[in-house]
């Protein structure tokens, strides 16, 4: 019986220990790669750069009816706006043309509907086009469905082109009631800490497409989209993964730099689209699939073994403890983002989505391999 007790207490220390690590490795995101976020000013230095900002639309007739007038009203002394409409069938290209008759600086390009439905093409071509369309060296980025929150937007971007060649900044979504957009606008702000604290700290690893900036010259240098041009998504993120560096890339983090989305309205179109966007992961560079992987992984087994220790008065108190202090930590950081990203309020919920988003994220995998397996198997 000695011996069994004396087993059970290593095995004990053992869950305890591999509890510390996981809560260290939890520890070193918040405070290396999320709080610097949060402390971070964006430089006030203006630098006028002509811009071109690139707009795929394909069926986007009511967004940019919405959406592009903002765009076109920035502050901004010397920019175009270029909208390629993409084989739309809609009325994308009678919203464009009244456009196009109040603003000087839009302009438009377009892709024909494919003859044969079985010959499709994802919207990089649309991208191409553009930046093939673009008159000015920096392009700036964002959707159709997307709008600037404020008329300073490019003014705020152009901040971060001193001496680098990407720009990443937030693309946030539009606060609305319910649960499924608190859920969403906290994927998106967690996805927004990694890749904006990354780059920070001079491993800049993806952006996202609704509101990023690069040189026209980087993206022929890289030879477009080449490398992953079969992929559906990737426009943004795997860009990104290819061409950026330590010295290259930088960020703007700034109420007046932030652009807005609808959000999906359904758990399961999110669910879909979780899909989609994961489905670019298997082509990140390996280590930057490590980094990001290591802290949902970790945060697996911070709770799964918090909840076998919680029930061991041995390692209670401690193990309490550390959970209250990460807790705390996370609470404050979700409140400071209200003010630095205008997420107001989901730090009312932040600990149920931290874990929902586990199992979330989790079963997103397992149907982006269940398809994969499908499509080899026809």
């Amino acid at each position: 019986m000695h011996n069994w007790a004396t087993h059970i207490e290593n095995i004990e220390l053992v869950l305890f220990i591999t509890f510390s690590i996981f809560a260290f490795i939890q520890f070193f995101y918040l405070f290396r790669i999320y709080l610097p976020v949060l402390v971070y000013k964006t430089p006030k230095q203006r630098v006028h750069a002509p811009i071109s900002v690139i707009i795929s639309a394909k069926n986007e007739a009511e967004n940019l009816k919405n959406n592009l007038e903002k765009v076109l009203d920035q502050n901004h002394p010397n920019f175009e706006v270029i909208v390629v409409n993409d084989g739309s069938t809609d009325q994308t290209d009678e919203v464009i043309g009244a456009y196009l008759s109040k603003y000087s600086n839009l302009k438009t390009t377009s892709i024909p509907p494919p003859g044969d439905p079985k010959f499709t093409h994802g919207k990089k071509l649309a991208i191409t086009v553009g930046i093939k369309a673009a008159s000015h060296d920096w392009l700036v980025f964002t959707d159709a469905d997307c709008w600037p929150e404020t008329s300073n937007w490019l003014s705020s971007i152009q901040t971060g082109f001193t001496k680098k060649d990407i720009v990443l900044g937030y693309g946030g979504y539009a606060i609305k009631k319910g649960l499924l957009n608190s859920f969403i606008r906290f994927e998106t702000l967690n996805i927004a800490f990694m890749y904006l604290g990354f780059a920070l700290i001079r491993k800049p690893y993806m952006g996202v497409g609704r509101n990023m900036a690069y040189k026209k010259q980087l993206f022929f240098n890289n030879k477009g989209f080449a490398n992953h041009y079969g992929l559906l998504s990737g426009d943004d993120d795997l860009f990104v993964n290819e061409t950026a560096t330590a010295t290259n890339t930088g960020i703007v983090i700034d109420k007046t730099s932030i652009t807005r989305s609808e959000p999906k309205t359904r758990l399961m179109d999110f669910f879909n689209q979780k899909v989609r966007h994961l489905s670019t992961a298997s082509a990140y560079k390996p280590i930057h699939a490590f980094r990001t992987g290591m802290e949902p992984i970790s945060r697996a087994w911070y709770f799964f073994l918090f909840i076998i220790l919680a029930s061991n008065q041995a390692f209670l108190i401690p193990v309490l403890s550390i959970f209250a202090a990460r807790f705390f930590l996370q609470l404050a950081i979700y409140i400071a983002s209200g003010k630095k990203f205008g997420e107001k309020k989901l730090w009312l919920g932040f600990i149920i989505f931290d874990v929902f988003s586990l199992f979330f994220n989790f079963l997103a995998y397992f149907a982006l391999i269940i398809r994969r397996k499908i499509i080899q198997w026809k």
